[in-house]
């Protein structure tokens, strides 16, 4: 996709856009988990979703709204070199806001803040709106609702310079809501790729079910399919499979696809499938609803079209691993374990691990535990977490700096396995 920058307005002040780059530039790795309070940076946009996918993995007419979002694949100010896709766990220092698609089907409340008045290009290596200033006008204070839909990997300022860059899409600029009214007349004559504030909210007026489709090439022994239409985000999918639930590989940083297996076993010709999804808060979604469906008639040597319709039944399954797991604890502190493969490669995976405070007070640290399938799974590197492996064993403690979780609230862990068998058991949590 290309993004279209607006010319020059004007020469000002050079010494005031210095300054807002500056307290731009992170100081580490950013917090792609969510923005519990609004962050600032410059917003870019963009025509329209590539064919047949955007980078979330769902065709632009399936998108619950037109007013959509990219988020940045990086956070690497100054390097505008391209890491591969998904960010390794080596560069997780450089993963930026669309946190390797996790991030993918949240809304985001966008909220119009100052216009530049100098060159606002993007050019790398060079300040946000030079030779100009940041001034408020009267669209300042419109708001918009928009759906995460694609990630902004351009070789650019904006998508590698400036963490809490968004790139909105053309048609929902002049959609942003002030005193009640569409702003109207924005775009293009007050667009000089603005500053914004924005957060994650939960999705507006939401009513219904999840949606689930099969993806183009979608067929028995690549059974991937995509989710959508959903409260809060989506962390991870399990399938069902020979009795115990199975962490799905997610497609690439696709954060909507997933490839399933049947309830058969995967590499079977197994027909029927059920899941249950995570959400962004590593919740099961609908107190852990089962969905059970078929692929469509005409999946079966690969779907032809972006995207299949899939219609399923619900019901309310056995919420085993890797779903969350109360531990007791004393008084009113607790926690639950969920879990999500976030990638895979031929003699490896890489794992996301939720810890939530499912209580009422803030814990103060935490122990988590879980059992791989087999020994030959080993864990090669891990972060945000003290990690020790004994045979299928694992335990997780945490780190000296996310022990500390206010009630209702998350954290993650991470780590790269050597092996072939990403299925876990026992996820459980506790309170120190």
């Amino acid at each position: 996709m290309r993004r279209r920058w607006m010319p020059v307005w004007a020469l000002v002040i050079v010494a005031a856009c210095l300054t807002v780059v500056l307290a731009q530039l992170p100081a580490g790795a950013l917090d792609v988990s969510g923005t519990p309070s609004p962050v600032t940076g410059y917003a870019t946009w963009f025509t329209g979703l590539g064919s047949p996918y955007g980078g979330c993995g769902l065709p632009q007419a399936n998108l619950d709204s037109q007013n959509f979002l990219a988020l940045n694949v990086q956070n690497s100010p100054d390097d505008y070199t391209n890491l591969p896709r998904p960010i390794p766990a080596a560069d997780a220092a450089e993963i930026g806001m669309f946190d390797n698609g996790l991030n993918c089907d949240r809304w985001v409340q966008v909220t119009i803040g100052d216009n530049c008045t100098g060159t606002n290009d993007g050019a790398p290596n060079e300040p946000f709106c030079r030779n100009g200033s940041l001034v408020a006008d009267q669209y300042n204070g419109a708001t918009l609702d928009m759906v995460v839909a694609d990630s902004c990997d351009d070789g650019n300022a904006w998508c590698k310079d400036n963490p809490y860059h968004v790139d909105l899409a053309q048609a929902a600029l002049n959609q942003f809501v002030l005193n009640g009214s569409p702003v109207g007349n924005m775009y293009p004559g007050a667009w000089n790729n603005r500053q914004v504030t924005w957060q994650f909210i939960a999705a507006p007026n939401y009513t219904g079910d999840i949606s689930i489709g099969a993806i183009q090439g979608a067929q028995p022994y690549w059974p991937a399919i995509a989710i959508s239409h959903l409260p809060n985000g989506i962390h991870g999918v399990q399938y069902y499979a020979n009795g115990s639930w199975v962490a799905a590989t997610m497609d690439s940083d696709m954060g909507d696809d997933y490839i399933i297996g049947p309830t058969t076993g995967t590499g079977t010709a197994g027909t029927q499938y059920e899941i249950q999804v995570t959400d962004s808060s590593g919740n099961l979604i609908n107190n852990g609803r089962v969905y059970s469906f078929t692929l469509p008639s005409g999946c079966t040597d690969g779907c032809s079209a972006p995207f299949t319709p899939i219609s399923y039944t619900t019901s309310t399954g056995p919420v085993t691993s890797p779903s969350p797991t109360p531990t007791p604890s004393s008084g009113a502190g607790g926690c639950t374990l969920t879990s999500s493969l976030t990638n895979s490669w031929s003699g490896g995976y890489q794992l996301q691990f939720t810890v939530t405070n499912s209580g009422t007070t803030a814990l103060s640290g935490w122990t988590a535990s879980f059992m791989f399938a087999d020994s030959s799974e080993t864990i090669a590197s891990s972060w945000n977490a003290t990690i020790s492996q004994t045979g299928t064993q694992v335990t997780a403690t945490n780190a000296g700096y996310n022990g500390s979780v206010a009630a209702g609230s998350s954290t993650t862990f991470g780590m790269v396995v050597n092996g072939s068998n990403s299925s876990l058991s026992a996820l459980s949590c506790g309170v120190t």
